[in-house]
């Protein structure tokens, strides 16, 4: 795979955090964005943070291959089928990485009072040091990674229809989260696409 002269490396070492940029134009990603908002199946995300059950602000929904499952934050997903636009979006993902994807987990932020605390995409079921490519739309936000061991942090900016891809060691070595800001007042639609072992 070539590299694109508007490649950022995120991170220094202990794996790969590469943002792509914009791969979408704004009126494709404005059109995506539309129908992934109102066609989607959204529904209120339940996780599990020590041993008490919450119900997040923020709506997720979990589509992919036939017959697969995935489980984190104590709570268990059965994948929806592909729609034409995440079909659409995962060939161009695998085209640019180079990888291939099986399942996308989505996450709407209705505004800036809705992020994601520091955390580890480190399921059993995903592959080992895969891939996970995260595409965005929408709102400009801030995505952050902490190294466990050094403390030190890394921030981006993801734009409107723009590709950070993870892969390596990095869920092995840094957290990654979205911080939350009260200045942001419209919506952010992420999608990552991730390969889940069978």
């Amino acid at each position: 795979m070539t590299r694109r002269s508007d490649e950022i490396q995120v991170i220094p070492f202990d794996g790969a955090a590469t943002y792509y940029g914009a791969v979408l134009d704004s009126a494709n990603a404005d059109k995506y964005f539309e129908k992934l908002f109102h066609d989607v199946s959204w529904q209120q995300d339940e996780v599990l943070i020590y041993g008490k059950r919450y119900v997040t602000k923020r709506k997720t929904a979990w589509y992919g291959d036939n017959g697969l499952s995935y489980k984190y934050s104590g709570t268990s997903r059965v994948a929806l089928p592909w729609t034409l636009e995440l079909q659409e979006l995962k060939s161009l993902v695998e085209k640019i990485t180079d990888e291939t994807y099986n399942s996308c987990l989505l996450n709407l932020y209705h505004d800036g009072t809705e992020g994601m605390s520091w955390h580890r995409d480190d399921e059993k079921m995903l592959k080992k040091d895969g891939a996970i490519a995260s595409m965005s739309f929408g709102e400009d936000r801030k995505f952050s990674f902490k190294h466990r061991q050094t403390k030190e942090t890394h921030s981006i900016v993801l734009g409107h229809g723009s590709l950070l891809v993870m892969k390596g060691e990095i869920q092995q070595h840094w957290m990654h989260a979205l911080p939350k800001s009260t200045k942001i007042k419209t919506p952010r639609i992420n999608l990552t696409f991730r390969t889940i072992i069978r």
